[in-house]
């Protein structure tokens, strides 16, 4: 053979292994749920077996903290506590900087099993260090969110993770979520990965930069967003002790023979309603509307989202009192959903005889609303919160279910029934084609 001719063969043999190596790769790794190519190429602590990622908890950021608008809180190591729903093999975070002017820059950051629940000490052996693109530090600009790089932890269901971060310098603003229902903690200087808890002298009740955990899982099959106000939140659930609706929604899916497995992502925000904004800029308590993107299309692995949305709009001032511009809204964010096939449960309205806004007007709009909803022309299916929250006797008889003196917040027991109303089987499979 020429030699000419020899190296144009040799040079086709290698176009056609350069194609099918390629072939092969895009195989692998083109699903959206593999892991992205820049962990890949560093050789991270991502696994190698087959996987996914999914969400284990979140949180809605919903303002910035009114006492912390300029310095922030720089020199402070904040340790968020917050609560898996599913476990695995490997974590990362979300820090957000979406209510800030300034550039926030985390030198110092940490993620740990915690040593008992609602405890700042770690469990031995569990503390790693976060990096960012292979950095310790990650600089986010104003408005925007960054994920770390994922490390190798075991994550169990339902545990208490410790999530530090540290930064030196004036941020401005700090975002957070106000309504937390657990303690997390504080110290002074950078003990990001102090094991001991000694430090942590300060309490606080909120969350702050942290709005998301994923997991690497064998096991869950995706996530549910739940997007909601302050029911969700759960601002009247015990403090410490994980009895929102959403708690035990996570514990059903856990336990009951047959359930989907899936993460719950809590993306409940107190006052919140479907069409209107709060006054700042950027908007405190952005409207479900204008944030579904940011807090349930955009979370990780979410394959269903239930909607419980609507009673702010009709209570806050100034009141919405045409209740085919709040289901118009409503079904905005189903369609939204649809476009990514996800599958959506809405909730009716629930009562709010008691509560100091109550009219008959009012109440009349939420009927309503409900009447809309129940006639499954609004969502793919629908879990009766207003009916799952009504004393079957008389509606002035709402005790347990109702926390005293505010019929608009259901007690531990109320938050129960909630859970308990949800069909688990709304949860699965994809988007209704037509509603």
């Amino acid at each position: 053979m020429p030699r000419r001719t020899g190296y144009t063969v040799l040079a086709a043999l290698a176009a056609v292994v350069i194609l099918v190596s390629t072939a092969i790769f895009v195989g692998l790794g083109g699903d959206k749920g593999d892991m992205d190519t820049d962990a890949r190429t560093r050789g991270s602590a991502d696994p190698a077996s087959s996987g996914s990622w999914v969400g284990t908890w979140s949180t809605s950021a919903a303002a910035a903290e009114p006492r912390a608008t300029l310095r922030g809180l720089s020199g402070m190591s904040i340790r968020n506590v917050v609560r898996s729903s599913v476990g695995g093999s490997s974590a990362r975070i979300q820090l957000s900087n979406f209510y800030s002017a300034r550039p926030l820059t985390i030198t110092h950051a940490s993620l740990a099993l915690a040593a008992a629940p609602s405890n700042p000490t770690a469990a031995t052996g569990t503390m790693r260090r976060l990096t960012f693109g292979n950095r310790s530090w990650v600089t986010i600009p104003p408005g925007k969110a960054a994920t770390s790089d994922p490390v190798r932890l075991t994550i169990p269901d339902a545990a208490d993770l410790l999530v530090t971060t540290y930064a030196p310098q004036a941020s401005g603003s700090v975002t957070y979520h106000p309504h937390a229902r657990q303690t997390s903690y504080m110290a002074r200087g950078d003990r990001t990965e102090d094991t001991a808890g000694a430090a942590y002298t300060e309490q606080s009740p909120y969350w702050r930069y942290l709005t998301g955990v994923d997991v690497w899982s064998k096991e869950a099959q995706g996530s549910v967003a739940v997007i909601g106000d302050s029911i969700t939140d759960g601002i009247t659930s015990t403090a410490g002790a994980n009895r929102r609706w959403t708690d035990f929604l996570a514990e059903r899916l856990r336990t009951e023979p047959g359930a989907p497995r899936l993460g719950v992502l809590n993306q409940g925000i107190s006052g919140n309603r479907v069409l209107s904004d709060g006054t700042q800029y950027p908007p405190n308590n952005p409207s479900g509307l204008s944030r579904f993107n940011r807090d349930v299309l955009s979370r990780t692995g979410v394959k269903a989202v239930v909607i419980e949305l609507g009673i702010n709009d009709i209570l806050r001032i100034p009141h919405q009192t045409d209740p085919n511009k709040i289901v118009a809204g409503l079904k905005r964010m189903t369609e939204q959903a649809h476009a990514r096939g996800m599958r959506v449960v809405g909730a009716t309205l629930t009562p709010f005889y008691g509560h100091r806004g109550y009219t008959p007007r009012l109440d009349a709009v939420r009927e309503q609303i409900n009447a809309q909803i129940r006639s499954g022309k609004v969502f793919d299916e629908v879990v009766d919160f207003d009916k799952a929250l009504r004393d079957p006797i008389s509606p002035l008889r709402l005790r347990p279910v109702y926390d005293s003196g505010d019929h608009l917040h259901p007690s531990d027991a109320g938050y129960r029934a909630m859970a308990q109303s949800l069909n688990l089987d709304h949860l699965k499979g994809t988007a209704a084609a037509e509603l």
